[in-house]
Parts: structure tokens; C-alpha cells; sequence
């Protein structure tokens, strides 16, 4: 898997472009915002995006999500049925964080625990991880052992379970059973900062251990 990690939003978000190196299948992951952005990495990479990801449903994850979608004409999938709740209520979104005004939205395919997606040649496996949000959602690639896993786990950190329907209990049994699971040489992609590794945050991430 080829990436582009593009930083968007004043909250810094890592949106993520993601592609097949054989086909030139994309898909973007989280468009927070700043969409003229995307679309210049979309061009300068010269790939072709056929689908749009979504980890969770909060604003600075999915607000330019619809103006991609019409921009390319493209099915948008994510995150779990269980972040409903967040897409429905966009503008209280903008107010809670003071962003420009965002009509709310369905996607195109709410995901399941245990579906795979198909980009080009490349296999992601969708993994449920509550706790962040009810529907968060993380997306593994096995093949090269890389997860996008969102606002669950950070470079020595984890996300935050203050907002409403978050849960601290829940987020960490999901960071323990869906990602600490996997191989220590995993890589992840978080939805702020810098990447990290799953033997790395095993070891040394303090709000897990």
C-alpha cells in the first residue's frame, strides 16, 4: 500500500491517502476538511479515487466528505451504524467546535466487524473499535502490516472518551482485542501526530499498560 498522510483542519487531522501501487486505486480516508487540498494530493499522485473511508463521525474526520464524494463521484463507507448519532447532528458538530456550517449525511454503506474491502489488489480488513465513538471503525492491511486506525490509538496516547457516547472501558478492551492483538511489526496510521508501531505502544504507551 502506498499512502500520503495530508494533515487537515485547525485540529491537525491526518487525513489519508491511500492507494494500490498496481491498479492506481485510491481511496480517502477521514477528509476532515481543506478539500482543494485532498484534491491537489489526489492529482499529484495521479491516482484514481474510488471510494471514501470514514473511521468515525466526528467533524474534523468526515467534513469534507460529501464535497469529495460529488467531486468524484464515489460511494462513501464508514464508519459502524453505531455513529449515527454523530453524522445526524453536524451542526451541532460545527458549534461544539466552532467549524463552518455542515449539513449532516448517510453513508453510502455503513461497515461491519470482520467485512474486507477491496482497493485495486489490496485487501483492508474493517475491525469494530467502540470506546472513541460507538461506530469507530479501524482499517488493517495485513498484507503490509499497516493499520488506519483513527482516534483509538496515538503515539503514546489514546483518543479521548469525554464527548458524548464515549467510553473509556470500552475503548480500552477494543485497543487490547483489536489491535494489540495483532504482530508487534504492525505500523498504524492515527488520526493525529505521528505514525507508530503496535510492539511499540505495548511497550511503552502508559494509558495501556
Amino acid at each position: 500500500m502506498a499512502y500520503q498522510i495530508i494533515p487537515v483542519t485547525p485540529f491537525q487531522q491526518n487525513c489519508s491517502l491511500i492507494w494500490c501501487e498496481d491498479t492506481k486505486q485510491a481511496a480517502i480516508v477521514d477528509p476532515g476538511g481543506d478539500p482543494q487540498l485532498i484534491q491537489s494530493a489526489v492529482t499529484n499522485a495521479g491516482v484514481e479515487v474510488s471510494k471514501i473511508l470514514l473511521t468515525h463521525g466526528h467533524l474534523d474526520h468526515v467534513g469534507a466528505a460529501s464535497i469529495l464524494k460529488e467531486r468524484y463521484q464515489v460511494p462513501i463507507l464508514g464508519p459502524h451504524k453505531d455513529d449515527e448519532f454523530w453524522l445526524s447532528k453536524m451542526a451541532m458538530q460545527c458549534q461544539m467546535f466552532g467549524f463552518p456550517e455542515v449539513a449532516s449525511f448517510a453513508p453510502d454503506q455503513w461497515l461491519e466487524h470482520g467485512e474486507l474491502i477491496d482497493l485495486g489488489s489490496l485487501q483492508l480488513e474493517v475491525r469494530h473499535c467502540p470506546g472513541h465513538t460507538p461506530g469507530h471503525v479501524v482499517f488493517i492491511d495485513h498484507q503490509h502490516q499497516l493499520a488506519i486506525v483513527g482516534d483509538v490509538l496515538f503515539k503514546g496516547s489514546i483518543g479521548r472518551t469525554d464527548f458524548p457516547k464515549g467510553d473509556h472501558p470500552t475503548l480500552i478492551n477494543a485497543i487490547k482485542t483489536q489491535l494489540y492483538t495483532l504482530e508487534d511489526s504492525y505500523r498504524f496510521l492515527p488520526g493525529h501526530g505521528a505514525m507508530s508501531s503496535i510492539g511499540h505502544e505495548k511497550q511503552f504507551n502508559g494509558f495501556t499498560r
